[in-house]
């Protein structure tokens, strides 16, 4: 094989999901004639109380495999990065999870295009939050798309699907873990056929299911309203796992709702009580039953070793409690 037959690629992504993806590329590269020629991540960022810059987990999986690094602040203000990406003479860009959108001069800069790695089968949950998105959905399955990078937001034709069930005990944590592994060896799979021009694109509206967007998730999003019902407050805390997490006040401080089940017992909505089967909340239509919760600053705790030292939660009415505004702060990677 000559150096003229390699096909350079250029990887494009931030958090957690995207490294099994990396590593893949990586490992494949030497039996299927490729080269990660670079990776794109975006900036460190501070994190924790110290607020000391943390490293994307992309670029950790990057600089574990000596593979150079660039952490443009935008693809769209500064013409420097797009010559930058230019000159590494790419054949394909490779994205998942990248967190900012590739405009239309950096998408024709390789030769094979830009495939993007989604975490949800196409057309349903374009967007940045997709697997939060089918949780709160109540959705069976889900999946991963390797699609065909176009100007929108994940409207690109399909190259690959691959489908995944959700358990009712999975979180945003649980799924995404699965599905990045899923992804990666599917993106390989996928990449392998497509530079041997093996694989025809196809158009999502051929695909079944209906288009359907989502957002990026905010702090706010995980702050629950009582008055809505059991069953969709328990899917926020499995899909807000592991942030913002579902979260309600008391006296004022936040008090998060790790794990929780739904219960047909009736209770006021947001009224706290101590039932045979254990401490619940009511809600619009149904009880929650808490079983793991986190009160402000302290760890994460079943619910009974909670009310053992705080026996006045009982009787407490979550609705009228306020947030403190400077609590609801960014979170690194959130997306």
């Amino acid at each position: 094989m000559t150096n003229n037959d390699i096909k350079r690629i250029v990887f494009m992504g931030t958090p957690e999901f995207a490294a099994p993806s990396l590593r893949a590329l990586v490992e494949a590269s030497s039996t299927r004639g490729w080269q990660v020629a670079a990776v794109v991540t975006q900036p460190d960022r501070p994190a924790g109380r110290s607020k000391q810059p943390v490293s994307s987990p992309v670029k950790q999986a990057a600089e574990a495999a000596g593979l150079p690094v660039l952490q443009p602040a935008s693809l769209r203000k500064h013409p420097g990065v797009v010559d930058s990406l230019r000159l590494l003479a790419p054949d394909i860009f490779v994205v998942a999870a990248y967190g900012l959108i590739l405009p239309k001069n950096v998408l024709e800069i390789p030769t094979f295009g830009c495939i993007n790695v989604h975490a949800s089968l196409l057309p349903a949950y374009r967007g940045a939050s997709p697997i939060a998105a089918a949780l709160l959905d109540g959705r069976q399955e889900t999946g991963v798309t390797i699609m065909l990078m176009d100007e929108g937001m994940d409207t690109g034709p399909a190259l690959r699907q691959a489908v995944q069930p959700i358990h009712t005990d999975d979180t945003t944590t649980s799924v995404s873990a699965r599905l990045a592994e899923q992804g990666a060896a599917l993106l390989v799979e996928t990449l392998t056929g497509w530079l041997r021009g093996e694989v025809a694109p196809i158009d999502q509206s051929l695909l079944p299911g209906e288009s359907s967007t989502c957002h990026l998730i905010q702090k706010e999003d995980g702050r629950i309203d009582w008055a809505q019902p059991a069953v969709a407050i328990e899917r926020m805390t499995r899909a807000y796992t592991p942030w913002p997490t579902a979260y309600t006040f008391w006296k004022g401080e936040p008090f998060r709702i790790i794990e929780a089940s739904v219960l047909a017992e009736a209770e006021a909505p947001g009224s706290v009580a101590h039932t045979s089967a254990g401490l619940v909340v009511g809600a619009g239509a149904g009880c929650l039953l808490l079983r793991t919760v986190q009160p402000a600053g302290k760890r994460a705790m079943d619910a009974r070793s909670f009310l053992n030292g705080a026996p006045d939660f009982v009787g407490s009415t979550l609705l009228d409690d306020t947030p403190h505004t400077a609590w609801l702060t960014p979170h690194l990677y959130a997306g």
